[in-house]
């Protein structure tokens, strides 16, 4: 039998409220992103998901930090660490928090495409040898990640994975559970791929706790126009996975 999540889905009660599905269009230009995933030990293939989705094997972590120069809320940049999952056969990665470190941004990310995203101080720099993100909260550094070394590639070599953000929704007057497909649309300027390094992080504050990153996979850094989606499906956590996917 395939293997699914364990996760108890009163974890997802608390995420935001999707009040804006969509929406107007957004377009974020020349927008950076460094992307890399790590594989974590298998403990916690099943605990970290809901039973709607099944793991990777082997399961991985994707950390994603974007900085957008320019967006209809202003500049902003957020990160997120994602586990690596299945919904159905579609590969994609779940997001349980996120950080930003704009507070319009916070609340139009979350009000429209669901992202569980709190403030916090996020930063994304490139030099000549390496680029770097990296999330602080109080001082502390939560999450560290560097892509070493870097090498030009096509913009085609690059594939992100559609993410499942962990929100409410309305459903007969009550705020239900429900994971959140987001699929933006990217149109390449530049990548670079190299080493991947996770010098910290932060299970816990990433509520994945158990997720235990050790053998790195694969880092890149893009810029691209970033087109925020419409949205399509939603996901119930609670049910089986060939059972759970909803339309909008």
């Amino acid at each position: 039998m395939p293997l699914v999540g364990t996760r108890p889905t009163t974890d997802f009660e608390h995420g935001p409220l999707l009040r804006q599905p969509g929406g107007e269009p957004w377009v974020l230009p020349s927008a950076q992103i460094l992307q890399v995933m790590y594989e974590i030990e298998q403990g916690a293939m099943t605990s970290l998901l809901p039973p709607a989705l099944h793991p990777t094997i082997p399961p991985t972590l994707v950390v994603t930090v974007m900085r957008a120069p320019e967006s209809p809320v202003g500049p902003f940049t957020l990160a997120e660490a994602k586990v690596g999952c299945r919904s159905g056969a579609r590969p994609r990665a779940l997001s349980v928090r996120a950080y930003c470190d704009s507070a319009a941004a916070c609340e139009a990310l979350a009000a429209r495409w669901g992202y569980p995203v709190h403030p916090a101080e996020v930063v994304l720099a490139k030099r000549y040898d390496r680029s770097w993100g990296a999330v602080r909260i109080g001082g502390r550094t939560v999450l560290e990640a560097h892509l070493v070394d870097p090498e030009a590639i096509s913009g085609s070599d690059i594939q992100y994975l559609a993410t499942l953000n962990t929100a409410r929704v309305e459903r007969g007057g009550e705020a239900v559970p429900r994971l959140i497909q987001v699929d933006p649309e990217y149109q390449f300027h530049s990548a670079d791929r190299g080493m991947p390094e996770l010098l910290a992080f932060d299970a816990e504050a990433f509520a994945l706790p158990g997720a235990e990153p050790y053998w790195p996979v694969s880092a890149s850094l893009a810029v691209a126009d970033v087109a925020m989606p419409e949205l399509r499906y939603l996901v119930d956590p609670a049910k089986p996975p060939l059972a759970a996917v909803e339309r909008i």
